[in-house]
């Protein structure tokens, strides 16, 4: 009886510490927003990778994407595509680093594609990581400061970047793009991607 007095006096007291105990968390943390890089930090990314491939890989071109889902400004974009290539291989291979998924094509970090036969015949040539010392907002903001009157006359209109070395300039440079894609611009400024120093603008 006595047992049983005790066990119903205790009853109210543990109810009371079972409310008052803090309620557990059950929600998710928040999904982060896809996130744009500059050209550098995308490369950075995608070099670990392309060594993997090849120990000797040097980069021919790296190249930026606009999408609607991932807003590009200062230089930064949701999407980059580097071609790089191994000398000794005389293969290339073409890597994109992307800050989301988008069926077919996009995949959200790091995606290698097929490796192909690379003979240096074309306009652009190979060159090593340590030239680019330059990013693409740094570029961009070169490239601005020439182009104030063509960016009041056009505002809205998209930029894209493409690295790459060819005979025309001593170090690899940047090619600020005021367009859609280099065949259809009529507006460009290059800017050494070693140095930063303001190169040429095209029309």
């Amino acid at each position: 009886m006595r047992l049983r007095q005790h066990l119903l006096w205790a009853l109210p007291l543990l109810t009371l510490a079972a409310c008052s105990e803090a309620p557990k968390e059950t929600g998710k943390a928040p999904v982060k927003a896809p996130e744009a890089l500059t050209g550098r930090q995308a490369f950075q990314r995608i070099y670990p990778q392309a060594r993997v491939w090849a120990t000797d890989a040097q980069l021919l071109q790296l190249t930026s994407v606009n999408l609607t889902q991932v807003k590009s400004e200062n230089g930064k974009a949701g999407v980059w595509q580097a071609i790089l290539v191994s000398p000794s291989r005389a293969k290339a291979r073409t890597y994109t680093y992307s800050s989301v998924d988008e069926e077919p094509s996009l995949h959200e970090g790091v995606f290698p594609g097929m490796e192909e036969d690379y003979s240096p015949h074309g306009a652009s040539t190979p060159f090593a990581i340590a030239a680019l010392k330059v990013d693409s907002d740094q570029a961009l903001e070169t490239a601005s400061k020439k182009s104030q009157e063509y960016i009041k006359k056009n505002p809205a209109k998209p930029v894209v970047f493409l690295l790459e070395q060819t005979r025309k300039f001593p170090d690899p440079a940047w090619r600020v793009i005021w367009g859609e894609s280099v065949g259809t611009s009529d507006y460009s400024v290059f800017v050494d991607a070693s140095s930063g120093a303001y190169l040429q603008t095209m029309h």
